[in-house]
């Protein structure tokens, strides 16, 4: 089909950023006509690893879709049509084109006479124009890392173009298996410390010590002997395990400041350092300390000084570095006075919030509400660290597909810069692992996009016929889930109380009729069964519960009889997939002890 006739989803942001998609019958270009090129890609002499890839990229896909090879050229033909990639070939056609105010991803879409301009911030910009151009323009979608849809169409052409676009989020990280993936995640515009990004994708972060960095930056092995002054005080006493550090000991503050500084000098071109709290509580209790919280009326008070007191010695030696350091758990609520440098991060992790619902909606979370507010309004850079997956169960089904898309907005209109979206990372197999990694990097690169949609675009594309199958199980399960109004939380076990018989039964029949839908297909098929497997983990781990229930309803049993012959079935799914684990904590051999079957 002609490319003028393609759905393009506007990208807008307040009015700040415009991103418009404008027609003419006049000055079509043409790309490829009956599958052959009538346009040569155009990279500028001395341009970038990223943008000589961006062009590469581009090459590849519009022969996959066209059939045309489109010459790589470093000039073109003035007067045929020309794809100018990056700002140096961009401004072959307009001499004036500027990229300082796209900062390093933003990106410009632009036809000018003959010539098409895709070009960006350095260094990901041009890259996110290709891809932007090949999935709003082309058709292409890249679901997961072994499955995309690329159209195929000899003729391409396009009309008149004029896109620029700046993403609201500079750090973009959906943390699941999938978005592991190099190639995936920059076709699909994701950014961050996990994500393996090289010289041609444009680059990742480096930290230069690991998130809860307390307990190796400060080690008790090295320390507590001979100063157990810089270690939690708890009831009385100074312990060297299982705590956190002494934050009012400034002899401690030097001593992080050197360790901090000898570290940055010995990494390889650090952009982030982390100075932040163990994992778990026990913050220092001694008089100091406890007389540091109460004038903050919050123990990040005493974090903060900290940070910024190794953070303005680092700012003379490593200006380019930002110091992370998280509002966790005990931690969470703003301080009173003490302000983060420019140069500090702060993360905001969600930990003890419901995912039921929005965050701004459930009641539980109204803390977390009011500490967001109150960090948005002093951090000049605050990030999010939140939580997408059940930690107890990776396998076990997690209706929260409904608050990622108000949840990012809720973070940008509170002045949140970054979000960490944590999910089930070191195995495949978790629940919708792919569906998840697919529609909060597309949220993630624009929370206004309606995240309803974006699951029923990705069902469609990714499960063909069984999608809407599919998608009727989702929406049984999140309208039970939420006319409850229970919270959901992310170390959740396995007795919902709203995944009663009658609505994983009902659930199950939908999940048969997917499989039904692509039996004469072996990849939609594989699918369906990896899909189906969460609905199978809660039938097991609540098997006598579910059929006594069914017993007094004289319901039919929509599984086999024998609970191990289910077990036998999910065993060999798992391993035709590579599952290795059942939860963050254990290994999927762990998962017959955990199903306790009859």
């Amino acid at each position: 089909m002609p490319l003028s006739n393609t759905p393009y989803a506007r990208i807008t942001w307040w009015g700040v950023l415009l991103a418009a998609a404008l027609s003419s019958s006049a000055g079509a270009i043409t790309i490829a006509k009956d599958g052959s090129s009538t346009a040569t890609i155009v990279v500028g002499e001395g341009s970038s690893e990223a943008v000589r890839h961006a062009a590469r990229e581009l090459q590849f896909f519009l022969k996959e879709v066209t059939g045309a090879e489109l010459p790589l050229a470093a000039k073109g033909k003035r007067g045929s049509p020309r794809i100018l990639v990056g700002p140096q070939a961009a401004r072959m056609a307009d001499a004036r084109f500027a990229t300082e105010a796209l900062g390093t991803e933003g990106l410009v879409i632009r036809t000018v006479g003959r010539d098409l301009i895709l070009s960006g911030g350095e260094p990901r910009g041009t890259l996110y124009a290709v891809y932007t151009f090949l999935e709003d323009y082309v058709g292409c979608h890249w679901w997961a890392t072994d499955a995309s849809t690329i159209p195929r169409q000899r003729d391409l052409k396009f009309e008149k173009l004029d896109v620029r676009y700046v993403p609201p989020f500079d750090y973009r990280e959906p943390n699941w298996d999938t978005a592991m993936n190099r190639d995936w995640a920059v076709r699909n515009k994701v950014f961050g410390l996990f994500i393996p990004l090289d010289a041609e994708t444009g680059g990742r972060p480096v930290i230069a010590a690991p998130s809860h960095s307390f307990l190796y930056q400060i080690p008790a092995s090295r320390y507590f002997q001979s100063h157990p002054e810089w270690f939690s005080e708890v009831d009385g006493k100074r312990i060297p395990e299982g705590g956190q550090l002494c934050l009012s000991n400034e002899e401690l503050r030097r001593e992080m400041t050197r360790v901090i500084l000898e570290g940055l000098r010995g990494a390889t071109n650090p952009t982030h350092v982390s100075i932040a709290q163990n994992d778990g509580g026990r913050p220092c209790q001694c008089a100091k300390c406890r007389a540091m919280d109460a004038e903050e009326g919050s123990p990040a008070g005493g974090i903060l000084r900290l940070v910024n007191a190794v953070g303005e010695e680092v700012a003379k030696e490593f200006p380019k570095v930002l110091i992370s350091t998280f509002a966790y758990t005990y931690s969470q609520p703003a301080p009173k006075f003490t302000r983060p440098r420019d140069n500090v991060v702060v993360w905001l992790c969600t930990m003890g919030c419901s995912y039921n619902l929005p965050l701004a909606e459930h009641k539980k979370n109204a803390g977390f509400a009011r500490d967001l507010a109150d960090w948005g309004k002093i951090a000049r850079h605050l990030y999010i660290w939140d939580y997408t997956t059940n930690f107890r169960h990776y396998l076990f089904i997690h209706p929260n597909l409904r608050v990622l898309g108000p949840n990012l907005r809720f973070f940008l209109t509170n002045h949140v810069s970054g979000v960490f979206e944590q999910g089930a990372t070191g195995t495949p197999g978790a629940e919708f692992a792919e569906l998840r990694s697919w529609v909060l990097a597309k949220l993630l690169w624009n929370p206004h996009l309606d995240d309803r949609k974006l699951v029923d675009q990705f069902l469609a594309g990714y499960y063909g016929p069984a999608g809407e199958h599919i998608g009727a199980y989702i929406n049984l399960i999140h309208d039970t889930m939420q006319a409850g109004l229970q919270s959901l939380g992310c170390y959740e076990q396995p007795d919902r109380r709203f995944m009663k018989f009658e609505t994983l039964s009902k659930a199950w029949s939908h999940m048969q009729a997917a499989e039904r839908a692509v039996s004469d297909s072996p990849v939609l098929l594989k699918r369906v069964k990896l899909a189906q497997m969460p609905m199978m983990y809660a039938f097991m781990i609540r098997w006598a519960d579910l059929r006594k229930q069914a017993a007094k309803l004289h319901a039919d049993w929509p599984m086999p009889d024998d609970p191990r012959q289910v077990l036998a079935d999910f065993k060999a799914r798992a391993a035709a997939i590579g599952i290795t684990r059942v939860s963050e904590l254990e290994t999927f051999d762990k998962l017959e002890a955990n199903l306790k079957l009859p």
